[in-house]
């Protein structure tokens, strides 16, 4: 028995980055942008259920997303342990494996490869030597410039906002988080990323409400 294909299928954003504090910023705008340009975003962090395996949860929202954006950048050794992080290089492979071996629908599935150096994976995972992997050096704006133009070849969307429109958004949206975290009495350092996605949603259909 074949299962059915989620109705929000194409627009689903598989989000296999780093969670760490000093990248939040970053998953923040690239989670934003793909809001922005009218997707969904998904992470195995956006359901909490202590029954569910943590590799089931992330297989089945595999599954259910077309797109998936995978940050390497975090793969290095880890400052406590001394070992290397593999999650995220996991996870792509999982991506990629449903991408092969997966239903038609799975065979349509694209996907987007950060890292902060463009051939630095070479280092650590040279099986995926030949794909186009897409240099973002740390920082926030050229990450979302690849979010954006990627997004744009991969969605039938004739008017996607531009990088620099995603970029004066997120800073507006920035600009007001606190003060709608106050509202109902949330603090942004505490957010879930279930929070996270909601607040985007409420501010996004707000902001395009005000240009109408």
């Amino acid at each position: 028995m074949t299962r059915k294909t989620p109705a929000n299928y194409d627009r689903s954003v598989f989000i296999n980055c780093p969670f760490d504090t000093a990248y939040e910023p970053m998953i923040e705008a690239i989670v934003f942008a793909a809001m922005f340009c009218r997707c969904v975003a998904r992470c195995a962090l956006e359901i909490d259920d202590g029954s569910e395996v943590r590799i089931e949860k992330i297989i089945r929202i595999v599954e259910q997303c077309r797109l998936g954006i995978h940050d390497l950048s975090r793969t290095e050794l880890d400052p406590e342990h001394a070992l290397p992080r593999f999650n995220m290089p996991f996870e792509l492979g999982l991506f990629m494996g449903a991408k092969r071996f997966g239903t038609r629908s799975q065979k349509q599935k694209s996907i987007l490869i950060l890292d902060t150096e463009r051939f630095r994976y070479q280092k650590f995972l040279s099986d995926i030597a030949g794909q186009d992997i897409k240099a973002h050096d740390g920082t926030i704006k050229k990450a979302v410039g690849h979010v954006r133009n990627w997004l744009a070849s991969n969605l039938e969307i004739n008017d996607l906002p531009g990088q620099d429109a995603v970029m004066s958004a997120h800073a507006r949206y920035r600009s007001e988080l606190s003060a709608m975290c106050q509202k109902k009495r949330m603090s942004p350092a505490q957010l879930t990323f279930n929070d996270m996605t909601n607040f985007m949603h409420e501010w996004q259909k707000a902001d395009a409400r005000s240009f109408e």
